[in-house]
């Protein structure tokens, strides 16, 4: 996998240099800059024609650092960086604010968060985060974690982004009895959850189960493939397909695993009077496994 690396300026905290007294006194170092690497694992929010990964000009992501316990995130005062929102400019990250090592010798720790948010995360472990239906695709939460424990004299701190949210994709085939290619209305996922509870930390999701609804998939090629960005989650096994006014149903015998960090493909047979399953796949934005079986009536 290809990734560009992009560079954060990252300062550190200004430590006054004490002057030269007549015992000799040692001065205390000066303050530096380090920067920091960010890169996508897996399949990326942008990948270009020759398969590199990477964010695009005007991205924007919230940084987060602390010190102390790598296994604790603190709450908003006891952050060293709270919410520094870095825009990719020109392939460099401008931060703003400007983030400061709180000294140059402790270890730090770092969470990322894409896309940003304009105010700061009350719980960087039970973070709230709300699918938006109008913006499906664009849907996509990544989030990245050092807890290596950086310090200042370390260039530089390394983020790589994860996709926390799952990617469900839906591809027709058409029996010989349509006499062509049908034109799809809509492809509907039924019981899907609005949002969920993300801990920033360790990458878990935990989707809402109250107020769940159907899902019309966006069309990414007409009458052929329905995606979208999906929150991980259970209880999902039936997908509509709409022709003609009538749904075409495919009902899984269980349900279709969406996990976090992979990609779901279901690949359907429509016919007049039923929906066979081709199979599912699921990958990890790269590779995965394949299930065979099934059939859907309307």
């Amino acid at each position: 996998m290809n990734n560009k690396l992009f560079l954060i300026p990252v300062a550190a905290a200004a430590l006054a240099l004490t002057a030269c007294s007549s015992d000799g006194e040692t001065p205390v170092e000066k303050a530096k800059y380090i920067t920091v690497s960010t890169s996508i694992d897996g399949l990326s929010r942008m990948a270009t024609n020759d398969g590199e990964q990477t964010f695009t000009e005007g991205d924007k992501i919230s940084i987060y650092a602390w010190t102390g316990d790598a296994a604790t995130a603190p709450l908003e005062a006891d952050r060293v960086v709270n919410n520094a929102i870095n825009t990719l400019t020109s392939g460099v990250w401008v931060s703003e604010p400007q983030m400061l090592w709180k000294d140059m010798v402790t270890p730090h720790y770092f969470i990322g968060v894409y896309p940003s948010s304009e105010t700061p995360v009350s719980s960087l472990t039970a973070a709230d985060y709300t699918f938006d239906v109008a913006d499906q695709l664009a849907s996509d939460l990544l989030v990245a974690t050092n807890v290596t424990g950086i310090n200042a004299s370390n260039n530089p701190v390394p983020l790589t982004f994860n996709h926390v949210m799952a990617k469900l994709i839906v591809n027709l085939d058409y029996r010989n009895q349509w006499g062509g290619t049908p034109t799809v209305e809509n492809v509907r996922v039924e019981d899907t959850a609005g949002g969920a509870t993300v801990n920033y930390l360790t990458q878990d999701v935990k989707a809402w189960t109250s107020n769940k609804a159907e899902l019309t998939l966006p069309t990414v090629t007409a009458n052929a493939q329905y995606a979208s960005i999906i929150i991980p989650q259970k209880g999902i096994s039936v997908i509509h397909v709409r022709i003609g006014g009538k749904d075409y149903t495919y009902r899984h015998n269980s349900d279709i695993r969406l996990e976090s960090g992979k990609y779901t493909t279901v690949n359907l047979i429509v016919g007049r009077d039923e929906i066979t399953l081709g199979d599912i796949t699921i990958n990890n934005w790269a590779e995965g496994e394949e299930i065979n079986g099934g059939e859907a009536m309307d």
